[in-house]
């Protein structure tokens, strides 16, 4: 075997028809040999050693197939039991061609259960149990009791209720109105409806007005009409889109539907099928008895709960002496001869230090540095905030050469960070932690804040325990029985309320002022003093400023501690966008997040939808398993399959990520446990993504040069269409993606060489579906700016004002590869440019092209509609691009569709962060207008002032909308500096937004300045044109 290829991986990436030769080893001791193809599944490999079996000796002592399991060592050198007898052999991987089969132990329901779910979440639940951890256990009990519990009660819904949780309707914010309404008889819409398990279809006139209960009554009396039936109820009824697990029912208007909104914007035909309750019942049964199969082999085995032990609390806050721990000594240090190590250790409330840091001796660099040092904290046990984090950082010292004397600088040493990580200082069970424990630490990554401690980064210690720094300490038995933080309940109303004044007129004056400034994040200390003494009419009169209030509490005094948490028991819910911002890391009080999380129960599904992503994100700041927002998240997703599909997909794209890996893995663990079936629907996925991982590394690492035939070679495979097909799209879960089209899929010429995959719509009236997928590419990006244009179009419609937005799926699903929606019938500026000029220098100066185009697609009386179209997406995309500070902004990434609608694509930099060319910023104008532009809205007439004006008007009413919603979008995008993205991981990456949304400015200021950015853009339209051609230049220059 050649140096360093081990195993039998090429063995498994041969065409599944190639045969392999694998032995088996029996439980009576025979050996058989034979040989199997790649597609052969674990069940028919069974069938054959049993028939090859036969012949041998002991054959009568085996018994029933189904007794037995295979075992085989996998990729990760694991022995692994198949117990999913439906998986291919060439998916399983052994590690070598050897299979044993052994007797079955144990649950096979359970077991079966809990293999699918390993393979589903890319973790094995075995992973967990070896934990050994008392936390991981118990959250693992409770939150599967509580999933699986809430699963049962889903199972006894009436059917309508359990269609709103299978089939989420799926909604425009408010109704449509179409623009070309002009006499009552064309109010009425044309709809297609057919009835199940029947040929016969209907076209029904409706008003768009009407409730899909209508639409069922008026297809029934048809029905009825024409075969002379007896007419039936259309309560019995529901309406399913065609081709589609989309239903369109309950108390909201036909044109509040989005796909009948589609239909009726794109000039077709919404066609429905009308299904009876009796179908859907049977899916609610199908899925109850999958899931009484695993909840009744599992009640059977669970243990009593264990009795609470009492908790002594009432020695904590007596104890007014010092904090300490013990530093003992240090682990596989990695650092130059001739430095000296040191530890730094703080201890924060979220970002708050609660007193100085403190900083170990010097010691001699050695593998394992010994300290044997107490550390002692200037704050009391007794003043020790319920969520107080003790952070360390291990670093090395070198010294410098002396500097001559008077110069400012002190410092003669520079520090070189080595290692940080984070512990709480009272466990999950609230008790003050006491005796010896290894911290495995985390790289420290150099940056230019120059602080070493990193109180933001995450509580967990480093899995890869094997090669990381480590940090022995020893927390102290500061008495000889447990500590607990005292509840709430325990503290008298006198400490509790402490003294409360009520403000002089200047005081109310000065209060209102800090209130009303938006921008506020500093305090002087007169005014944090202000705060704190006038907190109960912050409370009355200005709730939502709830975080001024949090971040000038004294965490650090046991007093004002008190009093803040029992204000808050009576403090008035908010509205979610300003609870949003109390789940930043700055607020982890316990309290603080329950109140978060009572104020979000308030929010509707579709909002919760909107801001799911910044959900994920902020659960990486809990300090312990058990959260309320963990709860909270998990009922949610049981209770709407749409919200369970993201969160799933959403947790899944990091499950690679080491610092989250076992909280998100778990929780995972948990919303499968409550939704058995959905577990399916997702493996299938999950299994498509894996081939068209495999799919897309064969196309970039072939060694010479790929074709386009290779590809569709390749999908022709049996192993490879039965995987891309009948399946969910993950972008978005009502979409099926029936049947892959291998001859028109192919990939694209970018560096990361995207799949672009095709496939039949189900419906035969209906488009074919197209997804991209992306190997190499992080998308979480890109997630996140469509996800900011989705809700800025949401609040624009909510206000009237339909600017035709595209925000295309898009969806990140494990490390640096995801998804995206193919936006039929459009294409790029360049491309539309390019066909219509004979050079690339040309092109992009050619300022008809685009309007020619636009009349070649749209004949006639339909050419105003796409021009106008036209010039609503174009406002809203000059807006939402100047509001985010999207650069890198040219004519190969903004697309136009057949319809007029144009709209941007790749949003790989954001916040201000533009290309630079040489030290010049290329992209001066943040706010992308060129005349080509100005051209098409104008309709190809210089003076048509009219036209422009219009597009002024809905460019300043879009800007005007998003300014008073600025602080949602400025919370939400605070929200995701817990995601690690390279262009958002502090607030002076958020303060581009600040200013963009001139937030804390009157709407007239931030107008005015609106004003002038605008015209800015409009004089600088030849820039735009120049840099244009220089990207053309420069791709069709490409080698």
């Amino acid at each position: 075997m050649p140096p360093g290829k081990y195993g039998m991986q090429e063995e498994w990436e041969k065409e599944g028809d190639q045969e392999i030769m694998m032995d088996f080893l029996l439980p009576t001791g025979i050996f058989l040999k034979f040989p199997v193809t790649g597609n052969d599944t674990i069940k028919s490999i069974k069938k054959m050693v049993w028939k090859n079996a036969k012949s041998e000796a002991l054959f009568g002592a085996l018994g029933d197939p189904d007794a037995y399991v295979f075992t085989c060592i996998n990729e990760t050198a694991e022995r692994e039991e198949l117990e999913e007898e439906s998986r291919r052999i060439s998916d399983v991987r052994p590690f070598m061609c050897v299979l044993r089969l052994v007797a079955r132990e144990g649950d096979r329901v359970e077991k079966l259960t809990n293999t699918q779910i390993s393979l589903l979440i890319g973790k094995g639940l075995h992973e967990f149990e070896a934990q050994k951890n008392h936390e991981v256990n118990e959250f693992r009990t409770k939150m599967r009791t509580f999933c699986e519990e809430k699963a049962q009660e889903r199972q006894l819904l009436p059917w309508q209720q359990w269609m709103g949780y299978s089939f989420p309707c799926d909604l425009e914010p408010c109704c449509y109105q179409p623009a070309n309404v002009k006499s009552k008889n064309s109010k009425k819409i044309f709809i297609n409806v057919k009835f199940e398990a029947s040929d016969e279809s209907f076209m029904l006139q409706q008003d768009p007005q009407d409730l899909p209960m209508a639409l069922m009554r008026s297809a029934l009396k048809k029905k009825a009409t024409v075969f002379r039936s007896v007419r039936q109820e259309p309560e019995d009824y529901t309406l399913q889109v065609n081709g589609r697990w989309e239903f369109i029912y309950g108390k909201h208007p036909l044109c509040q539907f989005k796909y009948i909104v589609w239909c009726l914007r794109n000039g077709q035909n919404p066609h429905l099928t009308i299904v009876h309750h009796s179908t859907i019942s049977k899916y609610q049964e199908e899925q109850g008895r999958m899931c009484n199969q695993v909840y009744k082999s599992r009640s059977l085995s669970r243990p009593p709960p264990l009795p609470l032990k009492k908790q002594n609390t009432s020695s904590l806050w007596s104890i007014n002496e010092p904090f300490c721990i013990h530093l003992l000594q240090g682990s596989r240090v990695n650092a130059d001869e001739g430095m000296k190590l040191v530890v730094q250790a703080g201890l924060f409330h979220g970002s708050e230090l609660l007193c100085k840091v403190v900083t170990s001796s010097e010691v001699a660099v050695s593998s394992e540095p010994l300290w044997d040092q107490k550390l002692e904290f200037d704050i009391n046990v007794a003043d020790l905030p319920r969520m107080s984090r003790l952070c360390f950082a291990l670093y090395a010292v070198i010294e410098k050469a002396k500097k001559p004397r008077g110069t400012k600088k002190k410092s003669k040493r520079a520090d070189c960070p080595i290692a940080w990580v984070n512990t709480m200082v009272f466990d999950y069970k609230d008790q003050l932690k006491t005796g010896e424990v290894l911290l495995s630490m985390w790289p420290s990554v150099p940056d230019d804040k120059g602080d070493l401690l990193n109180p933001m980064g995450t509580v967990e210690k480093n899995p890869n325990v094997d090669s990381a720094a480590g940090l022995f300490i020893r927390f102290h038995n500061i008495r000889p029985y447990p500590l607990y933080y005292p509840p709430l309940d325990k503290i008298s109303e006198v400490e509790k309320n402490g003294e409360l004044n009520f403000p002089t007129k200047e005081e109310y004056m000065k209060l209102k002022e800090i209130m009303d400034n938006k921008n506020y994040t500093e305090f002087f200390e007169d005014e944090k003093e202000l705060l704190w003494k006038l907190r109960a009419e912050v409370r009355d009169c200005f709730p939502e400023s709830l975080s001024k209030l949090l971040l000038i509490t004294k965490w650090n005094k046991r007093e004002e501690v008190v009093q803040m948490v029992s204000l808050l028991t009576n403090w008035p819910d908010l509205p979610a966008i300003h609870a949003l911002e109390l789940l930043d890391y700055s607020f982890p009080d316990p309290t603080v997040r329950s109140f978060t999380i009572r104020c979000l129960r308030k929010l509707s599904d579709d909002e919760l939808l909107h801001y799911l992503i910044q959900l994920v994100q902020v659960l990486k700041y809990e300090s312990y398993l058990d959260c309320d927002l963990t709860t909270f998240l998990l009922e949610r997703a049981l209770s709407n399959r749409t919200i369970g599909h993201f969160l799933f997909w959403h947790l899944r794209s990091e499950i690679h990520v080491p610092s989250v890996s076992l909280r998100f893995g778990l929780i995972l663990e948990a919303y499968c446990r409550g939704n058995i079936h959905h577990i399916k629907l997702l493996s299938k996925q999950n299994e498509a993504l894996g081939k068209m991982k495999a799919l897309s590394d064969f196309v970039k690492s072939g060694s010479q040069k790929m074709t386009v035939e290779d590809l569709k070679l390749c999908i022709r495979q049996e192993s490879y269409l039965e995987a891309l097909s009948d399946l969910l799209s993950p972008l978005n879960p009502s979409v099926i993606l029936s049947e892959i089209c291998a001859d028109k899929c192919r990939f694209m010429d970018s560096k990361m060489k995207p799949l672009w995959l095709m496939y039949k719509n189900p419906c035969p009236q209906g488009d074919m579906v197209g997804i991209i997928f992306k190997n190499g590419d992080d998308l979480r990006q890109d997630m996140l700016t469509l996800q900011m244009i989705q809700l800025m179009e949401n609040l624009w419609k909510k206000e009237g004002l339909d600017l035709r937005m595209i925000p295309y799926g898009c969806l990140s699903t494990g490390n640096k590869m995801g998804l995206i929606e193919v936006v039929k019938h459009s294409d790029t500026i360049a491309n539309i440019q390019r066909n219509s000029s004979n050079s690339a220098a040309t092109a992009a100066f050619n300022k008809d092209a685009l309007l020619n185009w636009l009349k070649s697609k749209n004949p006639e009386d339909k050419l105003d509609q796409a021009i106008e179209v036209f010039t609503l997406s174009c406002a809203g995309y000059c807006v939402a691009t100047y509001v985010l500070g999207i650069g890198d902004r040219h004519n190969d990434n903004i697309m136009i569709r057949e319809t007029g609608q144009l709209f941007h694509i790749d949003f790989g930099h954001f916040l201000g962060n533009f290309k630079r060319k040489l030290g010049i910023n290329r992209e001066r104008v943040p706010f992308i207008l060129t005349y080509d532009f100005v051209h098409v809205i104008q309709q190809g007439r210089t003076n048509n002032s009219e036209k422009f004006e219009r597009f002024r008007e809905y460019c300043e009413q879009a800007y005007k909308i998003l300014c008073r919603n600025g602080t949602l979008f400025v919370n939400l995008f605070a929200m995701m500096k817990a995601a690690g993205l390279p262009e958002l991981t502090s607030f002076k990456d958020i303060q581009y937004l600040k200013d963009s949304l001139a937030l804390g400015k009157s709407e007239e200021e931030a107008l005015k300045n609106f004003k002038v950015k605008f015209n800015e853009a409009l004089r600088e339209s030849w820039k735009t044109k120049v840099n244009w051609m220089m990207h053309s230049l420069a791709k069709d220059n490409r080698p």
